[in-house]
């Protein structure tokens, strides 16, 4: 397989053939459509966010694709479904408290390394081997829209986060600091939810504070203020 791979800090990603991922039990290899790209993926590249990785590494934290091939024990999970990979990888053996890594990005604590030198590769690349429950259904898509799909790895965030504070549809919410990727995916999460309206403090430029509101309307009009 060809993939896009980082053997040094602050060098270009290579392109290179190699070799297809081998199938495990409790693991399905993807063929990757869609893979979602950070906007902060140059610091992660150049070292200077000093996330632990080890190299050479194929980055790319999950994204959409279709099963390519399924472990023995599968039971859901056929050929050519499409799935979404979540990036976030937790170890099985301490369920109370699992080590984690982001595919292809990082690893939390020196306990994970293993977890990370196993399952190291990530989306930059044709095909990627990933843990079976971290590949999920989303039924069937057209190729042209697997990148939109890619949204879902913002999206679960605030999702599991409104769902856990009971978000209720008509209640209103705030979101504090909302002008990033997760805030902003938080205000369209809590709309789609049922939200009545949503609130994003943020700054146009300094010493001017404004808000910006959100109110579900049939047109998708924004109301700015």
């Amino acid at each position: 397989m060809k993939a896009a791979v980082l053997n040094a800090f602050d060098a270009p990603l290579d392109i290179q053939c190699l070799p297809d991922p081998v199938l495990g039990t409790g693991e399905v290899v993807v063929d990757v459509a869609a893979a979602p790209v950070a906007s902060y993926s140059v610091n992660v590249f150049n070292g200077s966010r000093n996330y632990p990785l080890e190299l050479p590494l194929i980055p790319g934290p999950g994204g959409i694709g279709r099963v390519r091939a399924t472990g023995p024990d599968a039971t859901r999970l056929r050929p050519g479904d499409w799935v979404f990979v979540d990036s976030t990888i937790r170890s099985r053996d301490n369920i109370a408290s699992p080590e984690q890594i982001l595919l292809g990005w990082t690893y939390r604590t020196p306990a994970a390394l293993p977890l990370h030198r196993y399952f190291h590769h990530g989306s930059f690349a044709e095909q990627m081997l990933v843990p079976t429950e971290n590949a999920t259904p989303i039924g069937h898509i057209a190729p042209s829209d697997a990148g939109r799909w890619t949204a879902l790895g913002r999206l679960l965030v605030p999702f599991g986060g409104l769902l856990a504070g009971g978000l209720q549809a008509g209640e209103t919410l705030v979101v504090n600091g909302g002008t990033g990727g997760f805030g902003g995916a938080g205000v369209a999460v809590a709309l789609a939810m049922g939200a009545g309206r949503g609130h994003r403090p943020q700054s146009r430029d300094a010493g001017r504070p404004c808000q910006t509101t959100w109110r579900p309307r049939p047109d998708s009009q924004v109301q700015r203020r």
